[in-house]
């Protein structure tokens, strides 16, 4: 299928692009047969995350667990998710229906994708979605993304410093994997061909694959349990539940317009202190964000496209309601949000969008929190460590590897209490990967991991405190660092203070927050992330 980049969504919601009934449908089930349906619909995703967990052959799946799983209805409507990644989420819930529109469906296909300009998020997050047909019937779809830390790059992790979107690696647009249940190996060959290590990927791409066939076999199996019209009535009746839910949290925040706005530090190509501005409008229960003011796409690969941004807007306002409600299309549709077209937030094909994936979303979440807490201080912490920490290495030898992994840092503090240290917080909750595993399966030695102490900013509640993570090489290996909130740190609220910017080092020397390093047998690279922002005036002894 040729691509055919078409231009961002310029003003969209999950209301616009994703239908249902609203207003007028009438109930079927009663609260405790709707809770049922809700949870065993989950279900169905988090036993698609262990199937792929478990057969994957990389530790950034195993160990790290950089995947998500969810379930979609025919029309590409988010229907419920696992608890795994928002930024994986948020952003195939904003642009599935896109999709699954692009393909005549069925029983037994497998469409495969990574391209951040027609729904997915970065290069290294590939999707697989596979649909469910009864009766003859498109009923719904599956869907699993995983990070590979491999997609093709030339720089070991493909996650390089780059400045298009293909320096970043292979770019995938929807193309079937599998047709009629019947594997296109040509395909194949060419996604696990371009990688270091065919072995290992083909096995992480088999492991999606279990994962999406147990989705549809599980989702088959409830559909023709409740029968598939009570299916559909179901699906109905929890998008106007998740409806009510998200207006009735929503309508919590007072109406008025409310700005903020912070920066990112770099780009890793010259371009500093690169402005995000975002303006909140809050109006009975409606909310709207504009990120009109942002800064123009830039040379480096912090851009992102708007699948990226809204999957941050949509996890600040999820995080406002109750825990309770369910991760539906329905629950989204009183958020709107706009961005100029070629800026930050909403980049033009071909810009590269790497590093948009993991450290602009997260800068995002801390500019709606920001305008937040001018609405509702009471329900709003301070900024978090600001960064996923990324750090890609590899090496291209005769023994060819490939690793990536995000290190935690300090959550911000709240009115409630202190912030957690040595954590991810926001747009990721992937764990580390255990110095056993790193050190067993590569030339690496992890020479320090602890707590940064006292990072976090000071107050009434202090932020929680970042990580140290040194690592010694024992080969000559390339490396790439992408990491944030060096020049500046994550602020505090109400008087607390911000918390200590992060600090990369090369055997005891300052080098940049993105930056590119070819380095030697006992050469020791050394991450320290950020603490999180302080909360609230400190109390006199």
């Amino acid at each position: 299928m040729p691509v055919n980049h078409a231009k961002s969504v310029e003003n969209a919601s999950i209301r616009d692009v994703r239908g249902y009934p609203g207003v007028g449908y009438t109930a079927t089930m009663n609260v405790i047969d709707l809770s049922l349906f809700t949870n065993r619909i989950s279900s169905i995703c988090d036993e698609m995350g262990a199937v792929l967990r478990h057969s994957a052959f990389s530790p950034n799946i195993r160990e790290r667990l950089d995947y998500s799983c969810a379930v979609f209805d025919a029309a590409g409507s988010l229907c419920a998710q696992a608890a795994h990644i928002p930024v994986h989420l948020g952003s195939m819930a904003y642009a599935m229906r896109d999709v699954v529109n692009r393909f005549e469906w069925s029983e037994g296909d497998v469409v495969i994708f990574n391209d951040p300009y027609l729904g997915g998020t970065h290069l290294p997050d590939v999707t697989l979605v596979s649909p469910l047909i009864i009766e003859n019937s498109l009923t719904g779809f599956v869907a699993n993304r995983a990070h590979h830390a491999d997609i093709g790059a030339e720089s070991p992790g493909s996650m390089p410093i780059s400045s298009t979107l293909d320096e970043e690696g292979q770019v995938i647009p929807p193309t079937l994997l599998v047709r009629q249940g019947s594997m296109v190996e040509q395909v194949m060959h060419n996604l696990v061909h371009s990688t270091r290590n065919p072995v290992e990927s083909r096995g992480d791409f088999t492991a999606q694959l279990s994962s999406a066939r147990t989705g549809v076999t599980r989702l088959r199996s409830l559909v023709e349990k409740m029968g598939l019209e009570s299916y559909r009535q179901g699906l109905d009746q929890l998008n106007v539940y998740g409806e009510q839910m998200a207006k009735r949290a929503l309508s919590s925040i007072p109406d008025g317009n409310y700005e903020f706005s912070d920066i990112m530090d770099d780009d890793g190509k010259g371009h500093e202190d690169i402005l995000i501005k975002a303006t909140v409008s809050v109006s009975g229960g409606n909310v709207e964000v504009d990120f009109t003011g942002t800064a123009d796409q830039v040379g480096g690969n912090i851009n992102c496209p708007l699948s990226v941004a809204a999957a941050a807007v949509f996890y600040v306002f999820r995080c406002l309601m109750p825990p309770q409600t369910p991760a539906c299309a329905g629950s989204f549709g009183s958020i709107r949000l706009s961005a100029p077209e070629g800026c930050l937030v909403n980049a033009r094909y071909p810009a590269a969008v790497a590093a948009g994936n993991v450290e602009t979303s997260t800068r995002i979440v801390d500019v709606l929190l920001g305008a937040l807490a001018q609405a509702i201080p009471e329900k709003i912490p301070a900024a978090s460590h600001g960064s996923m920490n990324n750090i890609a290495m590899g090496s291209g030898d005769e023994f060819p590897w490939d690793y990536y992994e995000t290190i935690g840092g300090g959550m911000g503090a709240g009115m409630s209490g202190h912030g957690m240290s040595g954590v991810q917080t926001h747009m990721t909750n992937t764990l580390n990967t255990p110095v056993e595993s790193l050190e067993l399966r590569y030339p690496v030695r992890v020479t320090r991991y602890e707590l940064r102490r006292s990072s976090g900013g000071a107050g009434r509640f202090h932020g929680g405190d970042g990580l140290v993570r040194e690592f010694e090489f024992l080969q000559p290996t390339r490396v790439t660092l992408l990491t944030e909130r060096r020049k500046y740190g994550p602020w505090g609220l109400q008087g607390g203070m911000q918390g200590i910017p992060g600090l990369n080092t090369l055997n005891g020397r300052e080098i940049p927050g993105k930056v590119s390093l070819a380095l030697k047998a006992g050469d020791r690279l050394k991450v320290q992330s950020a603490g999180g922002g302080g909360y609230g005036l400190l109390r006199k002894a």
